[in-house]
């Protein structure tokens, strides 16, 4: 039976087929009809009460259904009137009765009147939506997609979000490719219901006054009656399903049902209501008017009008669209004023008045000498991202980001510091690491920032800019003109996106800066709660504190997350026992961790099972371990002048393969050089990872797409 239930659709497809060849009895035709009208008003009622089109993604297959559905019935009612003198089951004739009145001219126009409605008005109106919603969404897709990604860098979304938003962006893209041509099914049936119409009429009349010896009157009343009967039993359901096809096809905008977005939206502007009675009210003084009518209409605008403006007033949350709410510790704050995330306990006390009188005390005079971890400051134009009281939302994204950054890197950031400054520029802004100034952006908060592709298809007009992250070259542009850049292929980004993306850049860079031997005893005695023997032996017999926040601090620097604690203090143990002594060798230390890491590794650089590398040649690295010289701090890596250049040089060259990736570059080398290579380039590509053959899991699949050698740097080199 539920084998049954799951082919019922395909049962009933070829059910309808079978409409097209095998001559259905008039009762059968009545249920049918029944069945079709009934189908035509459930998927209007759907499309007027879902939240999003996507909840109805089977609408276009359903609708080629439906129109074959229609068609069967007409080819079988079509079949009846021409072989049974004019009839075809109760509805039809039910229809063409209550419709023509016993007058046949006033019911063909009026039947004429709804064909031409439903072609020329909501058919010809959804087909036309149809095809620039599809244009404007495929056209759309790429923007959003980076849109995606530079949420997912940012923090505030995580992968398996960032997997979500992309399939949702590829399903409106197929749903609205597949309704552009969907409405060409509608279009069709339109005309097809006229073809039957005149073939119903003409070819009955015909064979009713060949075959029947009738009047003529008769038989064109005869045949009239079922020809307006069977056109408006089709012509209905093709009404339903048009404009079920309008309404899926224009909430591209909508937040809730119909219902709920019209009545939210009409509540929410009281006044035009009451202007729109008052209007009416002045149509009374035209002679001839029905004034009754007027009156009780103009008062019942005027009174709901006016009853809505009393309740905003008294619950301004009813009506609002698409408000702002939320609370937080931000306040609103003056020049010079601070306004800090960070919890109540932690906050100080009131200044007197005089500040004088305050450092008067010697102990306040220290209260000057703290510096604070994270800092950012604000223009004056900016203060609205930044104060909750004005919707600013600020705050929420850092919190966004701090979860999701504690999530996949396993380091918690401190408290971040916000203050408006009066040495900045109305719309600048510079964000601190440790009371030291390390980046600036400005922002125009009333524009867009489009950040431009490689090969735009137009320019658009807008103020040039940087990209204060990344240093893609972008402009500023007015809200009106956003879905014009995307249709050009720019990523548009709202100016607090721009703000956030910064910050979480700038945090990541300077992460290692940020863990302290404080937040590194936070850590091990969390980790702690889960593994206390563990912890026992490792600290302080096996590694020190200080030498436990050398290794972290290494690892976050090379942006390898410490989520992974347990692991980490295991591999030290295990280190320390192969040793036969406590370890403190780091760069030993740091290259057993991270091989013990390697699928977290491969995770942050792999793709589809494919990891694009820039190799090294064998006998460059040979070169290069030749080179190493032992230093007051261990081994560095001395190359000659002319080497290191012409091999900065090639990397230069090589990495601009990256540029068309979305993975980050990353150069392969053998263990034993990973770490000298790296501390050499670090201070040229800060960016670039440089990993081992060892921190690659097996299962991936390396691909080589280019190659530093020693004969280019020779030859550079001379």
């Amino acid at each position: 039976m539920k084998k049954l239930l799951s082919y019922s659709i395909v049962l009933f497809v070829l059910t309808i087929i079978l409409l097209l060849i095998i001559p259905l009895p008039a009762a059968l035709v009545d249920v049918a009809i029944i069945v079709n009208i009934s189908l035509s008003l459930m998927i209007l009622v759907i499309t007027m009460t879902i939240h999003d089109a996507l909840e109805f993604s089977i609408f276009p297959s359903l609708l080629l259904v439906t129109t074959l559905f229609r068609l069967g019935i007409n080819v079988s009612t079509t079949r009846n009137i021409l072989t049974n003198s004019g009839s075809s089951g109760q509805i039809i004739q039910a229809f063409g009765d209550f419709i023509l009145q016993g007058n046949v001219v006033v019911g063909m126009v009026i039947y004429l009147i709804i064909v031409l409605m439903q072609f020329i008005v909501i058919t010809k109106g959804a087909e036309r939506v149809s095809e620039v919603a599809a244009r404007f969404t495929l056209d759309a897709m790429p923007g959003k997609q980076m849109a995606i990604d530079a949420d997912l860098n940012s923090g505030l979304i995580n992968e398996q979000e960032a997997k979500v938003r992309r399939e949702k962006i590829q399903r409106e893209a197929d749903f609205y490719g597949s309704m552009d041509g969907a409405t060409k099914i509608v279009k069709g049936d339109s005309v097809m219901s006229l073809i039957t119409t005149a073939i119903n009429l003409i070819g009955g009349s015909i064979i009713g006054i060949i075959q029947s010896g009738d009047t003529i009157a008769n038989v064109l009343n005869t045949y009239s009656i079922a020809t307006v009967g069977d056109g408006l039993v089709g012509q209905i359901p093709s009404l339903l399903i048009s404009t079920a096809t309008g309404m899926i096809v224009t909430r591209a905008v909508s937040e809730g049902s119909l219902n709920e977005d019209i009545s939210k939206q009409f509540m929410a502007q009281p006044i035009a209501i009451m202007i729109s009675g008052v209007v009416v009210a002045v149509l009374t003084v035209i002679p001839g008017m029905p004034v009754i009518q007027l009156a009780i209409i103009s008062l019942l605008l005027v009174g709901g009008g006016y009853y809505l403006s009393r309740r905003l007033k008294a619950e301004p949350g009813i009506g609002a669209v698409g408000a702002f709410s939320g609370s937080g510790t931000l306040r609103s704050f003056t020049e010079g004023q601070d306004m800090e995330l960070a919890e109540p306990a932690q906050q100080e006390a009131p200044k007197p008045v005089s500040e004088e009188e305050y450092f008067k005390d010697v102990n306040n005079v220290y209260t000057l000498l703290s510096v604070e971890a994270i800092e950012m400051e604000f223009g004056y134009s900016l203060i609205p991202l930044v104060d909750e009281s004005v919707g600013g939302r600020l705050i929420n994204r850092i919190i966004i980001f701090r979860r999701q950054y504690a999530q996949d890197m396993g380091f918690v950031i401190p408290s971040i510091r916000l203050r408006d400054s009066s040495g900045l520029n109305t719309n600048q802004y510079c964000i601190k690491i440790k009371g030291e100034e390390v980046a600036r952006g400005e922002l125009l908060i009333d524009y867009y920032l489009a950040l431009e592709p490689e090969n735009p298809e137009k320019e658009i007009d807008g103020i040039e800019t940087i990209e204060p992250a990344y240093g893609i070259p972008s402009r500023w542009i007015k809200p009106e003109d956003r879905e014009l850049a995307e249709i050009y292929g720019y990523t548009v980004i709202d100016p607090l996106s721009v703000l956030v993306t910064h910050l979480s850049e700038v945090v990541k860079q300077h992460a290692h800066e940020l863990i302290t031997r404080q937040e590194v005893i936070h850590l091990v005695e969390n980790t702690r709660k889960a593994s206390p023997e563990l912890i026992e032996e490792a600290f302080p017999n096996i590694i020190s504190y200080s030498l436990f926040q050398k290794l972290l601090t290494s690892l976050l620097k090379e942006g390898v997350p410490i989520k992974d604690l347990e692991t980490i203090i295991e591999t030290v143990l295990e280190t320390a026992s192969d040793a036969g002594m406590p370890v403190k060798d780091v760069d030993t230390l740091i290259e057993n961790i991270r091989t013990a890491l390697k699928r977290t590794i491969t995770r942050m650089y792999c793709e589809d099972g494919s990891m694009k590398v820039i190799t090294m040649d064998s006998e460059l690295e040979r070169t290069m371990v030749s080179c190493l010289s032992k230093g007051e701090r261990g081994y560095y890596l001395a190359l000659s002048p002319d080497v290191l250049q012409s091999l900065i040089s090639q990397i230069t060259t090589q990495l601009k393969k990256f540029n068309s990736l979305s993975q980050s570059p990353v150069i392969l080398t053998s263990q034993v050089m990973r770490v000298h290579f790296y501390r050499l380039i670090d201070q040229f590509y800060p960016n670039v990872r440089v990993l081992s053959f060892n921190e690659i899991s097996n299962n991936v699949q390396i691909q080589s797409i280019g190659s530093l050698t020693l004969e280019n740097a020779k030859r550079q080199g001379a």
